[in-house]
């Protein structure tokens, strides 16, 4: 496999320690050592391994109760034990609470090499499956990034730019406004696009237990912490975390942030020792960081340290020329998820959508179509389908705001086609004019 992990081979025999050393090194795979049990408890403190190789029989220790510490510390560790024939039955007792394998003194090491990486593609499966377990998992449409106006063709040039890079991105602009698609568009354009990315709202961690839900504990490290338990930092490892509402992260919580931006290094909550990690970080607020930091509600230095690049989006009001796109993609991904048909805007309700000013921006776009689609006949979203404060629209012409005799024609008569679902027949009956008429009236106005 391409990425690189760690192992420890504890042994009490030199020349074991360096054979295993020697032959089982790579480009990617690094292995360490230790000639006792202190000195590998102590490197397994300082290092994140992925495979331990250990003799069940050492000077200062046992090897079943070596693997059970190892396990404490790091969960996710794979430990392959080694052993004399005469020890045949500790191997089945270490197989029977936790170790991975074992291998019987003297040893081959291809079935050495074999074992370790068999245990290796396990580490990878296990993290994986839980990283997802706490990942936003979503459609390719979800990092879709709608839009051809000047702001946003600016935002996707930013987001090809930066997306390659692995430094940290601060999105900013209000609520509704898509900045979760922006941080899904850089994370499927990043290398880490095959990894899983976290998503955390920091607004609803509890501040008690902020520290414990990014970090992780170790047990007995406050009331309730009956067991060890891994952190979003733990299962970001390798891939992208996405914090929004950073603003929200309380004050005490920001200064190990800032430790992890800065060294990538974090403690779990009551352990002493640091662990290292590789995430992408990205962030997002609707609040304006650099007053936070003037009002000493936020932390100057790691304000500093995500505003690196910023990427800051437009509301909605300022891009309407985006809104017929976005009315079609949502109108195509809501009918395919809902299992209808294809569905269709009249004119005039299109343009209704276009004269409001959309004050929850993009997600407020998207909830009135769901709740059109809803309401719809025929596959068709009218005037009537829409809220009132949408429906009630006015359209105007000029500086003056006056109609012209012609314009409000067509618009009765839009609006009569509307309120019938189209019936040409019942609309020309309740405007009081003949068919023919609507329909030389409906070709003049181009409806």
């Amino acid at each position: 496999m391409s990425e690189s992990y760690k192992v420890l081979v504890v042994d009490d025999e030199e020349s074991i320690l360096k054979l295993l050393s020697k032959e089982l090194s790579s480009p990617e795979r690094m292995v360490h050592t230790a000639n006792c049990a202190k000195t590998a408890r102590e490197q397994v403190r300082k290092e994140r391994y992925e495979v331990i190789i250990s003799d069940i029989r050492l000077p200062d220790g046992d090897g079943l109760e070596l693997l059970t510490e190892f396990k404490d510390m790091e969960p996710d560790v794979e430990v392959i034990l080694i052993t004399g024939h005469g020890n045949i039955d500790n191997a089945v007792e270490a197989i029977r609470i936790g170790a991975y394998d074992y291998i019987t003194k003297p040893f081959r090491l291809d079935r050495v090499e074999l074992v370790v990486d068999r245990a290796w593609q396990r580490v990878c499966l296990t993290r994986e499956n839980r990283s997802y377990k706490h990942s936003q998992q979503s459609d390719t449409s979800s990092s879709q990034l709608i839009g051809s106006s000047a702001p946003i063709k600016q935002i996707k040039h930013l987001i090809t730019k930066v997306a390659p890079t692995n430094v940290p991105v601060l999105i900013t602009g209000e609520s509704g406004a898509g900045k979760d698609v922006v941080a899904h568009s850089i994370h499927c354009a990043s290398q880490r696009a095959g990894k899983p990315m976290i998503v955390k709202n920091c607004a609803t961690l509890q501040k008690e237990l902020s520290r414990s839900e990014l970090f992780g504990h170790t047990k007995g490290s406050f009331t309730g912490a009956m067991e060890n338990c891994d952190g979003l930092m733990t299962f970001a490892h390798t891939g992208t975390l996405f914090l929004d509402e950073i603003g929200e992260l309380p004050m005490e919580v920001q200064a190990s942030l800032l430790r992890v931006l800065e060294a990538h290094t974090f403690r779990r909550v009551g352990e002493k020792d640091e662990r290292t990690v590789d995430i992408r970080f990205l962030f997002a607020t609707n609040r304006n960081l650099a007053l936070e930091v003037e009002e000493g509600r936020f932390h100057e230095a790691l304000f500093h340290r995500i505003n690196v690049f910023n990427i800051s989006l437009p509301e909605l009001k300022d891009r309407r020329e985006d809104v017929p796109l976005l009315i079609d993609f949502f109108l195509n991904k809501l009918g395919q998820q809902m299992g209808q048909g294809e569905y269709s805007i009249s004119e005039r309700a299109m343009q209704c959508m276009l004269s409001y000013h959309w004050p929850g921006n993009v997600r407020e776009l998207r909830n009135v179509l769901e709740r059109s689609i809803i309401l719809s006949d025929n596959f068709v979203i009218t005037c009537n389908c829409l809220p009132k404060e949408i429906a009630d629209q006015p359209e105007r012409d000029g500086e003056t705001g006056i109609l012209s005799l012609e314009r409000m024609e067509r618009e009765h008569i839009i609006k009569a086609l509307d309120f019938f679902n189209g019936n040409r027949q019942r609309a020309a009956q309740a405007l009081g004019i003949g068919r023919k008429t609507l329909y030389r009236k409906i070709d003049k106005y181009n409806l």
